[in-house]
């Protein structure tokens, strides 16, 4: 049985040394945690593919170390390397000038945002390989899409076996290197079982969920993060209070009986049935969103009807006239209404017009098939009935 949480999807920026691919897997497998790729992209310029080719696909040196380490060999072939281009599509033999390097900046960006859209995948980012501006537009790219869970990394090599030609991570058997970088300096004869490599993980600030981002290009997100950081907001914890028949947000914001059970089930959704409770944050996942069919289930018309009782108290017969107009839970038209008149309420009540997208009942799906949630995040409910999951 496959207990495995995330994908783990390995992403490399390489120039002319392909051993910082093999070196970086070498350094995830000996953690204690170890890391298993299911899948290896690298970004990379012609001349970078060309090594990439010959050494790790026609020399087999990957399919070497998966070998040798007992591991599954996982595809990788042209397909998983990825030719950095110009505007025009141009593939580049090296990146000069700005604009190919804006260029680069753009194809990086977009790629790892593609890559962070699955919430079943991981992100292990890897600076070590290609020239500086590739480290650092992909370790800024992960800064703009990456989740809590993705991982940044550098690796280091003892520096006598740094880009020898012939070292592409420590064997469990020793071999003696010959003397040479492949450059045509001269080195003393090497024995592998003196190298050392160090996977160093890198803390990187994760924007996501925190910002809207709507740009295409590098530069345009740049500048839309500065923008949305400027004027950021902080989600304010969202009280639910059925007793007093409201709801607190910076303030209180009063709701109709029939509206606050309803809300209150969108927010049960998030904070009991997260489909993801080891994450501490949501961000734009919204796994948890119900459909409105779900919600008139038996369960839902019953966990309103305790809703009800909380609200009108416990020797009131509000709950069981709740239950006898509703035996067959709620109609899915009128959970449109309510969500219609609870989106009015939440509107008029709120300050900050700018909080309104954190609170509101929205949807996701096309229709026959939507699904409706509030975006808030989990951890920002209080209500003493929702315990969120550890």
């Amino acid at each position: 049985m496959d207990t495995k949480k995330y994908r783990e999807i390995l992403i490399f920026v390489a120039g002319a040394t392909p051993q910082v691919i093999t070196e970086t897997l070498y350094g995830l497998i000996r953690r204690k945690s170890a890391v298993r790729p299911d899948e290896i992209f690298v970004l990379t310029t012609l001349t970078g593919r060309k090594k990439i080719e010959e050494e790790l696909i026609r020399r087999g040196r990957l399919a070497d170390f998966f070998r040798e380490f007992g591991l599954k060999e996982i595809p990788f072939g042209e397909e998983n390397i990825i030719l950095l281009t110009d505007f025009k599509g141009n593939p580049l033999e090296d990146i000069r000038g700005a604009e190919e390097n804006e260029a680069v900046g753009d194809l990086i960006a977009d790629f790892v945002r593609k890559k962070a859209a699955d919430p079943a995948s991981r992100l292990h980012c890897s600076l070590a390989g290609g020239r500086k501006t590739l480290s650092f537009y992909l370790g800024s790219a992960l800064q703009l899409f990456g989740r809590p869970w993705d991982r940044l990394y550098h690796v280091l090599v003892t520096p006598e076996f740094e880009s020898h030609p012939d070292f592409f991570y420590p064997p469990k058997r020793n071999r003696c290197l010959a003397p040479g970088d492949g450059r045509g300096k001269t080195l003393r004869r090497l024995n592998t079982r003196d190298a050392r490599i160090w996977l160093a993980e890198i803390p990187f600030l994760s924007l996501r969920g925190k910002l809207s981002l709507e740009g295409k290009s590098y530069r345009e997100l740049i500048a839309e993060s500065q923008r949305e950081i400027n004027e950021a907001t902080v989600q304010l914890p969202l009280k639910v209070d059925f007793q007093d028949h409201l709801i607190e947000v910076g303030r209180a914001i009063e709701m109709v009986p029939m509206q606050l059970i309803v809300y209150a089930a969108f927010l049960r959704e998030k904070v009991q049935r997260c489909r993801y409770p080891e994450r501490d944050s949501c961000l734009d996942c919204t796994d948890c969103f119900p459909t409105l069919a779900d919600l008139s289930s038996k369960r839902g018309l019953e966990e309103m009807a305790e809703d009800y009782r909380r609200i009108y108290g416990p020797r009131s017969s509000r709950m069981e006239d709740f239950l006898r107009k509703w035996p067959e839970g709620l109609e899915v038209e009128a959970f449109r209404q309510q969500i219609s008149k609870i989106n009015r309420t939440l509107r008029e009540g709120l300050e900050d017009e700018t909080l309104l997208p954190f609170y509101v009942v929205t949807s996701v799906g096309k229709y026959g098939s939507k699904r409706h949630g509030v975006r808030i995040e989990k951890r920002k409910i209080q209500y003493s009935k929702f315990k969120v999951q550890e």
